[in-house]
């Protein structure tokens, strides 16, 4: 049995005031339109119409069942039209992940500055750097960076734009220990090691107009995966470590940190903005990834010119 369907015949009953008419209305037969009445009576156990010959009329059950017939069907309506409009207007909450570093520097930003063209989006944002599952954690959009192409995994994902790791030290550390001239001077230096996905922990992959040279990091005394916090050991002077460019640009206007033979810098780094379908896509989610495209590739193209001009300094 549809409950929905007949109380939407029952009412078509009473607006038209007779079987017949609203079976015409509904472009179906009379028997038709009096048996589904005469089944939600069954089913509720209780007579909703009193009929006679000439004309119908309701019961005081069938009067009460009326009003919150119209309710139902009314919040109905109002939940389909809600659900359609979230492809055309974005409303709601938008559930985001994000590499921490690349959250606090860039994400946070660009959120602030989505907001102001899409007020009615609130944003839920996840600082970590596991890799989400977006369909079993309930991400909309998952930002991730990989020194590679992304795995195939069946999701949707965008190119946001690339990005690299510099080396950079304190000028206390280096006016103590001296500046690297080349790669091999690094060895007598302390290194100290990010342990993130996107990068080998045991070696750095530093790229210059004479090619690519590896430089196998020796056993250090400090390692971490966050490279916020690897920002704060070099600023405290403990060495020489490898930092991506969205980490470093405030830390290099200050003066705090500088970089390290600034010829070379590690392998690039691609961004993605991944979610989890194409079909019906929700506006929040359409909008904010184009958004981030056009928002990234500004970004990530001022920091790349900044940092190269700092570097020169």
């Amino acid at each position: 049995m549809d409950t929905f369907r007949d109380m939407k015949i029952f009412v078509g009953v009473v607006e038209a005031g007779s079987f017949t008419a609203a079976a015409e209305q509904l472009d179906t037969t009379t028997g038709y339109v009096s048996r589904l009445v005469s089944e939600l009576e069954t089913h509720l156990r209780t007579r909703l119409l009193n009929r006679t010959t000439r004309r119908i009329a309701l019961t005081g059950p069938g009067e009460r069942y009326l009003q919150r017939c119209y309710a139902i069907i009314a919040a109905v309506a109002e939940a389909e039209a809600e659900a359609s409009n979230a492809h055309a207007q974005p409303v709601g909450t938008l559930k985001v992940h994000a590499m921490s570093s690349l959250g606090q520097n860039y994400v946070v930003p660009a959120i602030a500055a989505y907001q102001e063209r899409y007020p009615d989006v609130t944003v839920d944002l996840t600082l970590s750097q596991n890799v989400p599952d977006l369909i079993e954690d309930g991400y909309d959009v998952a930002l991730r960076v990989t020194s590679t192409s992304l795995p195939d995994s069946g999701y949707i994902a965008h190119s946001l734009g690339t990005l690299y790791s510099v080396l950079c030290a304190s000028p206390g550390y280096l006016e103590k220990h001296g500046v690297p001239e080349t790669v091999e001077d690094l060895s007598r230096h302390m290194c100290l090691q990010v342990a993130m996905p996107v990068f080998p922990s045991d070696r750095w992959l530093l790229k210059g107009v004479d090619g690519e040279h590896e430089f196998k990091l020796p056993h250090g005394r400090f390692k971490v995966n966050v490279p916020d916090a690897m920002a704060t050991a070099l600023q405290a002077g403990m060495g020489i470590g490898a930092l991506p460019t969205f980490a470093i640009r405030s830390l290099f206007q200050s003066g705090s940190l500088v970089r390290v033979l600034p010829e070379y810098h590690l392998q690039t780094l691609n961004v993605f903005a991944v979610y989890a379908s194409r079909q019906y896509l929700d506006a929040k989610i359409k909008t904010w990834v184009e958004f981030l495209r056009e928002w990234m590739t500004q970004v990530l193209g001022t920091d790349d010119t900044e940092i190269r001009g700092i570097s020169k300094h």
